[in-house]
């Protein structure tokens, strides 16, 4: 009968734990996940796409309003008529300050006939630009507050699929007695996957609430100023 050597013995031992190494892919992470961890990790992601959305959708409405806003302001300061201007435009203004022009001049229009003083008719041609003004503001900064909320919040609730994550693994470990790597690192891994997707989620969300209340801002600004300048223009004419 044939005797194997110390040899043999020591790769079948070598070969066997191989047989135990799992599957680490981000996939399978998330299918052996706790259902916790599972519902927080879709969560997230679904916060992200919509997020992303937002952002694409953001930038390009931002560079639209800028351009139009640059357009507008040619026509404006060209010396052409206002009545000329107004009429081009017409009742569907494509841009906020188109939207601050139309309703200054069309309240001017109106007020000519009813107001019987000049600061009556000021008063007046103010609270229908203003007015006017925060309609449209409300518009630009739409969803601005879900990327400045998902920004802050998203990293908690990784980490609470974190440690629920973990808190399963550890209920594993005690029912199986075992505390080799091969069977803690599964499920550490699976918990840290939570985190991970809350950063990946947190990260661009919180850059682009920032870079996009700083355009605003600055958008808001133009419009502000741009009021300022129109209504001492209709102050003079009046």
């Amino acid at each position: 009968m044939p005797v194997q050597s110390p040899l043999a013995n020591l790769e079948n031992i070598a070969v066997a734990p191989q047989g135990v190494i799992h599957d680490l892919s981000l996939w399978n992470l998330f299918l052996s996940a706790d259902i916790i961890v599972q519902a927080v990790i879709l969560g997230l992601m679904v916060a992200s796409f919509w997020s992303w959305t937002i952002i694409f959708t953001k930038s390009i409405r931002l560079k639209f309003l800028n351009s139009s806003a640059r357009k507008f302001e040619d026509s404006f300061w060209s010396g052409g008529s206002l009545d000329t201007l107004y009429e081009r435009i017409g009742n569907q203004p494509s841009d906020p300050m188109c939207a601050v022009f139309v309703a200054a001049m069309r309240e001017w229009r109106r007020g000519g006939e009813t107001s019987k003083t000049l600061a009556s008719l000021q008063n007046r041609i103010e609270r229908a630009m203003q007015v006017t003004l925060n309609r449209e503001v409300d518009k630009v900064e739409s969803h601005l507050g879900f990327l400045g909320s998902l920004a802050s919040i998203a990293p908690f609730v990784g980490l609470f699929g974190t440690v629920w994550g973990i808190m399963h693994s550890f209920q594993s470990i005690a029912s199986s007695q075992n505390t080799s790597l091969a069977v803690v690192a599964p499920g550490i891994a699976e918990a840290l996957f939570a985190t991970a997707i809350g950063l990946v989620a947190a990260i661009p969300a919180g850059v682009a609430y920032n870079k996009f209340a700083l355009e605003i801002n600055r958008y808001i600004n133009r419009l502000d100023s741009f009021s300022s300048e129109f209504m001492a223009i209709i102050m003079r004419q009046a």
